[in-house]
């Protein structure tokens, strides 16, 4: 980073200085008109009942340039939104997984290239699927053509998929009781995990990109080599370093009232989730309250930790410094290095790539908004973004509950951070 953080973060820590009022936060990089233009692209959304509310955060140079919250985190309750409401982030726990990924590798406890069935046996001797029924019952498979490789799973080239992402393999995993990861049932990880070992692969590992479980079976990977739940290590290794208060797989009792609702949005009327699907390709949920009710046993490492816009950007602050943040180092710069490198072009669109965890930018030449090169992101599917970008020093992120999504707001607030850049 070109600035030293250590002083700069007193601001990130103090919540009396997240308020809206542009006087408190450093206005050096920043046209703060056109900032402002966020404020608007958002209580738009809200007014069109796209969105409940949200909250958005920017840092720049180490320093919060923008933090407000709009709208309702209760609708029904005319609850507003607070800057630090605590929001399902679903995915973007893809993210700290893979942290605490490499955080064992570089202890020497395995190599990428590894098998992962040396270490979760249920994976040996992969399958491959070949041929299904009009029912979506597997019919055909065949041997995989190599095991899969830790690195597989990192770039979600393993072959593995979700339930309720359509694919060859969706009914077969719903029929066999293989979860998204989001349940508040009593299932450990691992029962999830073994379940899904025992079905075939979509294709043979490291031949094509396919969004799956593939974190949650690293999050069990973490569970094996260190000894511990993910929680623990999650709290040991990362949340406690780096004084991510309010950052859990199941809150606190003290902490659900900071709980933002889940909504769907059917038809603008905003309602509650309520159990089951939005459709039949949607996550089924359980619970929409799994964060605070139910058995409390399931550790997602690909969807289950809830967290505050601050918090995660403290997260994305120590990436973005290389690994460390305040004196303590979580993983080194060529950890880091690994991770925002491009390896597959996921989405066949050819601007962006998958690195390890992260969605990345290779080149702006067909890419439709404004970014940078070498800028990386990953986002929650339940309405939450992020993104950090190395070129200028700057991170971003966008939090709302709701889903399905029919907003593009969060798009625009990208847009809206870039164009106020001076």
């Amino acid at each position: 980073m070109r600035k030293n953080i250590k002083n700069k973060l007193i601001i990130v820590l103090t919540f009396s200085v997240i308020a809206c009022e542009s006087s408190n936060l450093h206005r050096s990089s920043f046209d703060f008109d056109r900032l402002s233009r966020i404020d608007s692209a958002v209580e738009e959304s809200i007014k069109n009942h796209e969105i409940p509310g949200a909250v958005g955060l920017v840092i720049h140079d180490s320093e919060v340039v923008y933090h407000k919250s709009f709208g309702f985190s209760d609708v029904d309750l005319q609850k507003p939104m607070r800057p630090d409401s605590i929001f399902r982030i679903a995915s973007m726990t893809k993210a700290i997984t893979t942290v605490g990924v490499m955080i064992l590798y570089e202890k020497g406890e395995f190599l990428l290239s590894d098998p992962i069935s040396d270490y979760i046996p249920e994976f040996k001797n992969p399958m491959v699927v070949t041929k299904v029924d009009d029912e979506g019952r597997v019919t055909e498979t065949r041997s995989a053509n190599r095991e899969i490789q830790i690195i597989d799973l990192l770039t979600h080239t393993a072959g593995i998929g979700y339930p309720f992402i359509p694919s060859k393999l969706s009914k077969t995993y719903s029929a066999a009781g293989v979860i998204d990861g989001i349940t508040a049932g009593a299932i450990l990880l691992k029962d999830n995990i073994v379940n899904l070992a025992n079905q075939p692969l979509l294709f043979d590992p490291g031949s094509a990109y396919a969004y799956g479980l593939n974190t949650d079976v690293l999050g069990y990977l973490i569970e094996v080599i260190s000894g511990e739940p993910l929680d623990v290590f999650f709290r040991e290794e990362i949340f406690e370093p780096l004084g991510m208060r309010d950052t859990y797989f199941y809150l606190p009792k003290a902490k659900e009232g900071r709980l933002v609702t889940l909504y769907a949005d059917k038809d603008g009327s905003g309602i509650k989730v309520l159990k089951g699907r939005s459709n039949e390709s949607d996550i089924y949920l359980d619970n929409p309250n799994y964060p605070y009710q139910g058995a409390r046993m399931m550790f997602s490492g690909g969807a289950g930790l809830s967290s505050t816009a601050f918090d995660y950007a403290r997260f994305l602050l120590m990436l973005l410094n290389d690994g460390q943040l305040e004196g303590h180092k979580i993983i080194s710069r060529k950890s880091v290095e690994l991770m925002r490198t491009s390896r597959i072009d996921w989405d066949n669109d050819g601007d962006t790539d998958f690195g390890l965890g992260f969605r990345v930018i290779d080149h702006l030449k067909e890419y439709s908004e404004l970014s940078s090169a070498g800028s990386y992101a990953w986002g929650g599917a339940f309405y939450t973004t992020f993104w950090l970008d190395p070129e200028e020093n700057l991170i971003g992120l966008f939090l709302s509950q709701v889903r399905p999504v029919k907003s593009d707001v969060a798009a625009k607030f990208n847009v809206l951070v870039y164009q106020a850049l001076e």
